[in-house]
């Protein structure tokens, strides 16, 4: 299948590395385009939504894993359209690429930024929220998905929210919390409402940027709540556009480009 703009045409067979609204959005548009794809999720949802495009689950095996798919599926374009924290997938993805010599680029999100009224405590990373929570009991949000909720035991002082996708398969390591199963997107509104029934006094959030997730900031921003902000890991080098636009001009336009 050929992707063209202009004069320029390449043909595509692309692997899309998901499980973001940006990854479904970009499925839609590829099916859209006829153009021949994969969706791949790490398998950390249980019930990930239904693709227009064909879908594979699970991990590659590290670099030497993915790079040889790459080779083994002829695929030559990857387009990294994961969670901005999803690090090591995101690096593996960098480095498989470049042995496989198959141009790569990340779809991503813009980090959120402060705004008027915020009270961000930025932090870099998991281990510096759990610190920054030292001190007398307070009503707490979680709002990090369900793969980080253990670090907080190292705080167990606070009443603990957790909002999650999947109920978890244990209970979370925490004496003092309350569960909400729920998926989002969520409206500001909605999000105050839960914020005052828990009475919450602190928000813990990573930067995860984007629309879909930024109700419970507004929230936040208008009950005068402190916000635990969580920075994005580092990422190796690499080309990355934040809008569909920008993604299938890069397309029509990759043929010798690495994505570095």
């Amino acid at each position: 299948m050929m992707v063209s703009q202009g004069t320029s045409a390449i043909a595509c067979n692309l692997l899309i590395l998901g499980g973001t609204s940006e990854a479904s959005a970009l499925a839609q548009a590829v099916a859209a385009h006829g153009l021949p794809a994969t969706l791949s999720y790490a398998g950390r949802v249980a019930r990930p939504k239904a693709q227009p495009i064909p879908q594979r689950v699970g991990g590659f095996g590290g670099v030497a894993g993915l790079a040889g798919y790459l080779r083994d599926e002829r695929v030559t374009h990857l387009i990294d359209a994961t969670h901005p924290f999803a690090a090591q997938i995101s690096r593996n993805a960098v480095e498989a690429c470049r042995q496989a010599e198959v141009p790569l680029v990340a779809l991503t999100r813009p980090p959120w930024r402060p705004q008027e009224g915020d009270r961000w405590l930025e932090v870099p990373d998991i281990p510096a929220a759990v610190a920054s929570l030292a001190g007398p009991p307070r009503r707490v949000m979680l709002a990090l998905g369900r793969l980080q909720l253990a670090a907080f035991a190292g705080q167990p002082q606070h009443r603990y929210l957790l909002r999650v996708v999947d109920i978890p398969e244990t209970p979370p390591p925490l004496p003092d919390h309350s569960l909400v199963v729920s998926r989002g997107p969520f409206t500001p509104a909605e999000d105050e409402a839960l914020m005052r029934q828990h009475r919450i006094e602190t928000l813990v959030c990573k930067n995860a940027g984007g629309s879909g997730a930024h109700a419970k900031l507004e929230a936040a921003r208008v009950l005068g709540l402190p916000v635990v902000m969580i920075a994005r890991p580092t990422m190796p080098a690499r080309r990355e556009v934040t809008s569909l636009e920008a993604l299938f001009d890069w397309l029509s336009h990759s043929d010798a480009d690495l994505g570095v």
